[in-house]
């Protein structure tokens, strides 16, 4: 039976492709900064552990405790929302911090046992945004291409150690919180009121398809299970029309 270990597991694709693979008879470690069991089923497969992609510690002590592993979802992050003359450094910082840094560093942390048992599978959740981009999420897009770039660099150090390395690719998903936290970090600057305010409106009548939670655990599914997925999936049919 295989184990899975995901990062930002409180809410969202996070949550979802816990539960996806929890249905599907795999061990789940489930991370969160502030561990809540009853997001999930109760299973024996389960175990739910704290984490803070940005700590050094918080991640050896995870590593100790989960014990082997086979797969690795990098998908804990944050959004910002704002034009970047309006954003502090402090906020690009943070952003980079848990979407590129954290990535990294679980990677790293967990790859010499998939290096020593040649096998093993990284799989890093980026955005659509890096397909198309779009206005007040540069910093974000940002951070997102970055981790495209390092997953598809990464996979050519491990193919000699048959690990794989894949990316999925989300579209824009409104039925999760993580547009709300986006806006927690949404930073205004009084030159870009009418595009931000322009940017909102067509958000909020926008029609177009849009991706759900599913969607995500089903590409997850693919990348972890599939040896010859592609590097990058798409995930929702907004993101797969613009990959297409």
């Amino acid at each position: 039976m295989k184990t899975i270990l995901i990062t930002g597991c409180s809410s969202g694709f996070g949550l979802e492709t816990a539960r996806y693979f929890l249905e599907r008879d795999w061990n789940v470690i489930a991370t969160m900064r502030t561990p809540r069991a009853d997001l999930l089923p109760a299973s024996p497969r389960l175990r739910v552990l704290p984490l803070d992609v940005n700590d050094a510690g918080s991640i050896a002590r995870l590593i100790e405790a989960a014990g082997p592993i086979d797969v690795l979802v990098n998908n804990a992050g944050i959004g910002a929302l704002g034009a970047l003359e309006g954003i502090g450094m402090a906020t690009v910082r943070e952003v980079f911090e848990t979407n590129v840094f954290g990535a990294i560093a679980m990677t790293q942390a967990v790859l010499p046992q998939f290096r020593q048992r040649r096998d093993g599978v990284v799989i890093n959740v980026t955005s659509s945004v890096t397909l198309k981009p779009l206005p007040l999420l540069s910093v974000y897009t940002g951070s997102k291409a970055a981790l495209n770039a390092f997953t598809e660099s990464l996979a050519l150090e491990l193919a000699p150690f048959k690990v794989r390395a894949r990316l999925v690719l989300p579209g824009r998903a409104p039925s999760t919180s993580f547009g709300a936290n986006a806006r927690e970090r949404l930073q205004t600057h009084a030159a870009y009121a009418e595009l931000t305010q322009s940017v909102f409106e067509g958000w909020a009548q926008s029609s177009d398809a849009v991706t759900e939670a599913g969607d995500v655990a089903e590409a997850i599914w693919r990348a972890a299970t599939d040896p010859a997925s592609p590097m990058r999936i798409p995930a929702g049919a907004d993101a797969v029309a613009l990959a297409a």
